[in-house]
C-alpha cells in the first residue's frame, strides 16, 4: 500500500467583494418596497411583515463581514437579490469549471508538476453547475490531463469525501496523482430575501493536488495519517432544486428551490457528531488531541468552530489552533476547509501534525489526518 501525501493547494477568489453593510442596504430596501407594497395584508393579518437586517446582526450569528461573490451588481440590486451569471453556449467552458480550473493550476503549480503528470481529476462540490458531462471531466479536457474524471456532492463535506477518495485511488496504485476541485458558486442557490441566512455563503474555488509520496517532489508536503468519514440522514439542511422539480405544473419556475436550514438544530445536532468523530478518529490512530498543531474546520460558524474546536482539545482556543477565514470569505461550502489550510499551513514545521474537517448537510462530516513532512 503506498502512502499519500498532499504536495500542493490552489485557491481562486472571485473579484467582486461585499460587505455586510452593502448586503444589508440591499436587502432592507427590498423588505421596505415589500412591506409598502403589501401593507394592507400585512395589517389584515394575512402575511407577515418581514423585518430588517444589519450588519451587527450577520456579524454576531455567524462571525461573516463580508464575501466573495462571481456578480455584485444583482445580488445588491434590490428589485433582483440574485447573481447575473449568463449562460455559456455548450462550446464554451462552464463558469464552474472556468474557476476551478484556476485553482488547479496554481495547485500544480504549487505540487512542482505539470498537467500531463495528473492521472485523474476529482470535482467535489456542493453547487453542481449540471448533472453531466461532468465538470471535471471538462477541466480535464481543458488542462490536458490524459486520464479520467469524475463529480461527487456531499453538501459542505464534499472535499473530504473527495480527499479520502483521491488517497484511496493513490493508495490502491489505481493512479499516481490526482486532482481534487472544489469550485462553489453558492451565491447562486442562496436565497437573499431571507434574513436569516442571505448573509452565509460566498463563491470560491480550491484545489488540492493528492500523490504518490515516492514520487513527490514538492518543497511542502503532508502525509495523510488517516481519513474518517461519517454521514447520517437530516432534513435540517436542505437543497431542493433539481430537473424534476424546478417548474410547477404550468412550466412555472418555483421560488422555494433555494438552500434553506434549521440553523438552531444544525447547531445542536452538528457540534457533537464532529467533535465525537474527531475525537474518535484521533484515538483510533494513536493520537492525543493535545499534539495537534492545528486543526482546519469547515467554515460554516464561528460558534460552531469554536465549540468543536473546545470540544476536541478540552479548553479555549485562539486563532493559532483554529484558523478563522469565514469573516473575509463567508460561508463556501466544500473548499472552506481547503481555504483554510491553504493560507495557514505553512507556517507549521516537518513532524508537526494537523487535521482538517467539514461538516454539513446530510449531515455528513469528514476528518483528514495530515502530518508535515
Amino acid at each position: 500500500m503506498k502512502t499519500a501525501v498532499i504536495s500542493g493547494t490552489g485557491l481562486y477568489t472571485p473579484p467582486h467583494k461585499i460587505s455586510n453593510e452593502e448586503l444589508v442596504t440591499a436587502f432592507n430596501a427590498f423588505v421596505d418596497r415589500f412591506n409598502a407594497e403589501n401593507a394592507a395584508a400585512i395589517a389584515a393579518g394575512e402575511i407577515e411583515e418581514l423585518q430588517h437586517s444589519s450588519a451587527e446582526f450577520i456579524e454576531k450569528a455567524s462571525g461573516v463581514k463580508s464575501r466573495f461573490v462571481m456578480d455584485k451588481k444583482g445580488v445588491l440590486d434590490p428589485e433582483r437579490l440574485c447573481p447575473i451569471i449568463p449562460e455559456r453556449s455548450n462550446d464554451n467552458i462552464s463558469v464552474l469549471a472556468e474557476i476551478g480550473i484556476a485553482a488547479a493550476k496554481e495547485a500544480i503549480n504549487n505540487a512542482g508538476l505539470t498537467a500531463q503528470d495528473i492521472d485523474g481529476v476529482i470535482i467535489a462540490a456542493s453547487n453542481m453547475q449540471r448533472p453531466y458531462p461532468a465538470m471535471a471531466i471538462e477541466i480535464q479536457n481543458a488542462l490536458g490531463i490524459d486520464g479520467f474524471g469524475f463529480d461527487m456532492n456531499v453538501a459542505c463535506s464534499s472535499a473530504t469525501f473527495g480527499l479520502q477518495t483521491a488517497c484511496d485511488i493513490v493508495r490502491s496504485g489505481s493512479a499516481q496523482r490526482v486532482l481534487m476541485v472544489n469550485p462553489e458558486i453558492c451565491s447562486g442557490h442562496l436565497n437573499f430575501r431571507d434574513r436569516d441566512s442571505h448573509f452565509i455563503f460566498g463563491d470560491v474555488a480550491t484545489a488540492v493536488i493528492i500523490e504518490s509520496a515516492d514520487t513527490a517532489k514538492s518543497d511542502t508536503q503532508w502525509e495523510v495519517l488517516g481519513t474518517r468519514l461519517r454521514t447520517s440522514f437530516s432534513n435540517n439542511i436542505r437543497n431542493n432544486f433539481g430537473f424534476l422539480n424546478r417548474c410547477d405544473e404550468n412550466g412555472i419556475g418555483k421560488p422555494d428551490k433555494l438552500f434553506v436550514q434549521e440553523g438552531r438544530k444544525v447547531f445542536k445536532e452538528v457540534v457533537p457528531m464532529v467533535a465525537d468523530l474527531i475525537t474518535g478518529h484521533l484515538s483510533d490512530t494513536g493520537l492525543d488531541p493535545a499534539g495537534l498543531r492545528r486543526i482546519w474546520l469547515h467554515q460554516a460558524n464561528i460558534h460552531m468552530n469554536i465549540m468543536i474546536a473546545k470540544k476536541v482539545f478540552n479548553r479555549d482556543i485562539d486563532s493559532d489552533t483554529t484558523p478563522i477565514i469565514l469573516d473575509e470569505y463567508a460561508n463556501t461550502s466544500s473548499a472552506g476547509s481547503v481555504i483554510a489550510f491553504h493560507k495557514y499551513s505553512q507556517d507549521l514545521k516537518p513532524g508537526d501534525t494537523g487535521l482538517l474537517c467539514s461538516f454539513g448537510a446530510g449531515y455528513s462530516a469528514g476528518s483528514i489526518i495530515l502530518r508535515r513532512r
